[in-house]
């Protein structure tokens, strides 16, 4: 019986042990924190959003756009949907086909749980790895091809172990959400082993802001509304969530994984009209009114206030037939295309994914297995491969997770 062993208790990790003791191995997962599967329960403010009815390469980011399709073929959105419902969990779509759990993210991590516990998976937390070595052996038969010497326990004196394995599994996830164990871990083996890294930066992550601007999103926050934000050739749909810091909600965390500091981010606030021509008629048909009651139409009040004070303060009280054609075109082009631009994201603190890491070049794309180093593998968030948000980045860790498992 082949060892296996598989470092992070995470989405992608557990797959990848459930799948491989379905096969008859024997796999040991280790998890440094005191319990598996956290950014599992965090996700979908709790209720995990663990995948999308529409899974597509291009909802992926990586330096190789097609290294993601093979596991994505082979473990499909369908083939989780199936397992989710084998267990009985309730789950709704919700908008941008987006499928979360009705009741709680801890179904899923249950769910995993009890497939490993049925696998016969052993799962130890509270793990610090010290040391990884590659085993030299002449024979050409199956053998042990690492050994770990790793801390255990909640407090000193650690447990000291010794392990070896023939198959080595780096599920560490990446650098987002430290406070939810992610680390570089992960890229530390890689280099160890001579992997290549692509450049790592924080993606799905909230916009902040040091100029005058902030002091808006300050007075603002907690304030939502739907926009259109783009850069970069990309567009999102989606709502916008003022904060004291600067930005976020869907539509942001999205189009942050396109931006590079310096670059300006376009807001359309009023998606699917052209504003410019809409207040031309409105002078025409509602001359009396003023331009902020005409707007509040569209937008919330506070946001209409801190527009009028950005673009028409000295014409707060003139009526809309008293502006000039010119005058609201330029407005009307502001609302479609309101031009920011951040000082930066929140980081890796508040980031939802790690953008950039194992460079997939280095990495079978059927077996998750690095090609230089035999019995090593590489899954989920620590790779290269990053997806929007919406379920994407779960598939990816079920998909990869399982691609790993069938070859360990």
């Amino acid at each position: 019986m082949g060892k296996v062993i598989v470092l992070g208790g995470g989405a992608a990790g557990l797959m990848c042990a459930l799948t491989a003791a379905k096969r008859g191995r024997q796999v040991l997962l280790l998890e440094k924190s005191n319990k598996i599967g956290k950014k599992i329960l965090m996700s979908g403010g709790g209720r995990c959003n663990f995948t999308n009815y529409s899974i597509e390469p291009e909802n992926f980011l990586s330096a190789n756009p097609h290294f993601c399709k093979s596991a994505l073929k082979r473990y499909t959105q369908w083939d989780f949907i199936q397992l989710v419902e084998q267990h009985g969990i309730d789950y709704e779509e919700r908008k941008h086909q987006q499928l979360f759990c009705k009741d709680s993210a801890k179904q899923i991590l249950a769910m995993l749980q009890s497939e490993c516990e049925l696998a016969g998976v052993a799962i130890w937390s509270h793990c610090e790895i010290n040391s990884i070595t590659a085993l030299q052996s002449s024979s050409d038969t199956l053998h042990d091809r690492y050994q770990l010497k790793l801390s255990k326990g909640k407090s000193e004196p650690k447990e000291s172990h010794t392990l070896s394995c023939e198959s080595l599994v780096v599920a560490t996830g990446a650098l987002s959400i430290p406070s939810l164990g992610g680390s570089g871990m992960g890229y530390d083996i890689a280099r160890q082993f001579s992997l290549k890294l692509t450049e790592r930066r924080a993606g799905l992550a909230p916009f902040m802001f040091s100029d005058s601007f902030k002091a808006v999103c300050e007075r603002l926050t907690g304030l939502s509304t739907e926009v259109e934000v783009s850069c970069n050739g990309q567009q999102f749909s989606e709502s916008l969530l003022f904060t004291h810091r600067g930005i976020s909600g869907p539509a942001i965390l999205q189009i942050s994984s396109f931006w590079n500091p310096g670059d300006l981010i376009s807001l359309n606030l009023l998606p699917g009209m052209e504003a410019d021509q809409w207040l031309c008629k409105v002078k025409l048909t509602k001359g009396k009114s003023l331009l902020k009651t005409v707007l509040q139409q569209k937008l919330s009040k506070a946001l209409v206030a801190e527009l009028q004070q950005l673009w028409w303060p000295t014409q707060a009280e003139t009526s809309i037939a008293e502006f000039t054609d010119q005058q609201l075109k330029t407005i009307g082009r502001q609302l479609n295309k309101w031009l920011l631009k951040p000082s930066a994201t929140e980081g890796y603190r508040t980031a939802e994914v790690t953008l950039g890491g194992v460079d997939t070049d280095g990495i079978s794309s059927k077996t998750m297995e690095a090609i230089h180093q035999p019995g090593l593998f590489f899954i989920g968030e620590v790779l290269d491969v990053s997806g929007h948000l919406g379920g994407f980045n779960f598939q990816w860790a079920w998909s990869s997770g399982y691609a790993a498992g069938q070859y360990t």
